[in-house]
């Protein structure tokens, strides 16, 4: 899922258990793929490398959509066409003679390591993983009724593999990861004769990461312009993420979130139980960017009065607060707050709790149903056909994030300023869920406030927020809402592209 590292360090714990050098790639035909390559071809089947396509029906808004999808491989090679890798990808596309340059989103998750079966079966396709009932049903909200859509499984995901005698590491970075994206997205464009199509990117988490440096490489390296990016609980910047030594920038942005989650388990007390979630954020922000981060900056043991206040938001004990002198971690937080046992509480989503063995609850509860859905709806649904096991996550400790990272923490935001300058037109959707500790609000809403766009930049960003956790179209509500907001992103973007 939208799993993110929370370091840029060789640390390799995930915040729970949830995002190629200078050669040019050209698509080539699997078919005539020669005898050194059946190693890696063998354990996927032949019938892998031939793209499945097939016609749908869906039904949106009382109106019958027809589509046609295509599940497979496109292969990737360097200048010496020596084949570097096979990326897997889902597309659909609305048969709509009447729009011929519809819309198109390319959309992944994050990690890295992280396949697109979250947000595919989650809350853009035609389908969606039902937790209820163990299985996939008719997506109601699917995004198929505004944009054509095509999912990419980054290499090392999915069933996106290195070709054989290729390094998977040389994937591993990065420049590295979004270069190979950005050449399947330019050789998917002209295969697809899309060149002319609004074109818009969709990711989560890490993958948020990737579509903002993926929009730069575009633009600067292949003179795509896109029309706007939709980044949901993305991490900007890893310094307010990253509770490492010396760094006391998270505390202060994950305290709000605390104490919702504290509230959702009725760990507060009376008064502030009482209080909206809107009230509550409220008065624990004005402590957490007032007294408490003027403490923290200071240095040295807090203030008594300071951790009777911290135990007054967040319902830990004021020895566990002084234990950790107020600087209490999303890890530490999670297996302290509900005195139970081995019951934590999720990294993903806080309002779940469980005993998963050190693991994330909130992800335990929905890792099994999404990809025994996806696996069964690839084969039965689309008619394609993979031997190889889905690899909807995988550790990644070794990704390389490159000269940007500066001091060990790498920060986005540069970028994201450079490329919104540089295409004034470019329209920017952010979302995020306030029960998310992995990337919690408060850190995403200060990168963005602190772009230092100008006023007119400054209108092209839509931010939202709901009440949700990293993942904030799991909620059937949410999902709705998440979809009309979309929706109203799309129509008011493409309103401005046809009056320039």
């Amino acid at each position: 899922m939208s799993r993110l590292f929370r370091s840029i360090s060789s640390r390799t714990q995930f915040l729970s258990s949830l995002f190629i050098g200078s050669a040019v790639v050209l698509l080539f035909s699997f078919s005539r793929l020669s005898p050194e390559h059946a190693a890696y071809r063998a354990p996927a089947g032949d019938a892998a490398f031939h793209t499945a396509e097939a016609h749908h029906h869906l039904t949106l808004n009382g109106k019958e959509l027809t589509y046609r999808s295509m599940a497979g491989y496109m292969a990737i090679k360097d200048r010496q066409q020596k084949p570097l890798a096979n990326i897997f990808y889902t597309a659909y596309k609305v048969d709509n003679n009447n729009t011929p340059n519809r819309p198109i989103t390319f959309v992944f998750n994050g990690g890295p390591g992280s396949a697109s079966i979250w947000l595919h079966m989650g809350a853009f396709g035609p389908v969606r993983a039902n937790t209820e009932k163990n299985t996939y049903s008719e997506n109601p909200n699917s995004w198929l009724g505004f944009t054509d859509l095509v999912f990419i499984d980054p290499v090392g995901t999915g069933y996106s593999q290195p070709a054989e005698g290729v390094d998977e590491q040389r994937f591993h970075g990065y420049h590295e990861d979004i270069k190979s994206i950005a050449e399947f997205i330019r050789v998917y464009l002209v295969n697809n004769h899309r060149e002319a199509s609004p074109k818009f990117v969709a990711g989560e988490s890490y993958g948020a990461v990737r579509a903002i440096g993926l929009t730069a490489y575009l633009q600067d390296s292949l003179q795509i312009k896109l029309a706007g990016l939709t980044l949901i609980s993305p991490v900007l910047n890893y310094k307010l993420v990253s509770f490492r030594p010396g760094n006391d920038q998270p505390y202060s942005y994950y305290l709000p979130t605390y104490a919702l989650a504290a509230q959702y388990h009725h760990r507060l007390p009376a008064a502030l139980q009482q209080l909206t979630a809107d009230q509550l954020i409220k008065k624990v922000t004005a402590f957490s960017n007032g007294s408490y981060v003027q403490g923290l900056k200071d240095g040295g043991q807090l203030a008594s009065t300071l951790i009777d206040t911290l135990s007054y938001f967040t319902g830990l004990s004021k020895e566990v607060l002084q234990h950790t002198n107020g600087r209490i971690t999303d890890g530490e937080f999670t297996k302290a707050l509900l005195k139970q046992g081995n019951e934590v509480v999720g990294t993903f989503d806080s309002r779940v709790a469980g005993q998963v063995n050190g693991g994330d609850p909130s992800e335990a509860a929905i890792r099994g149903v999404f990809t025994r859905s996806f696996q069964k709806y690839v084969s039965e649904e689309l008619g394609y056909e993979n031997h190889m096991p889905y690899r909807a996550t995988t550790a990644m400790a070794d990704w390389n994030y490159g000269p940007g990272a500066a001091n060990g923490y790498l920060d986005i935001s540069l970028t994201l300023k450079q490329v919104m300058t540089k295409n004034p037109d470019l329209q920017i959707k952010v979302s995020s869920g306030y029960y998310d500790l992995a990337t919690p609000v408060a850190t995403i809403d200060y990168a963005i406030g602190h772009l230092g766009l100008s006023k007119e930049l400054k209108q092209n960003i839509s931010v939202d927020h709901y009440y949700e956790g990293h993942m904030i179209y799991l909620g059937n509500d949410a999902n709705t809402h998440f979809k009309k907001a979309s929706e109203q992103f799309y129509q008011q973007t493409t309103e401005k592209i046809n009056r320039s």
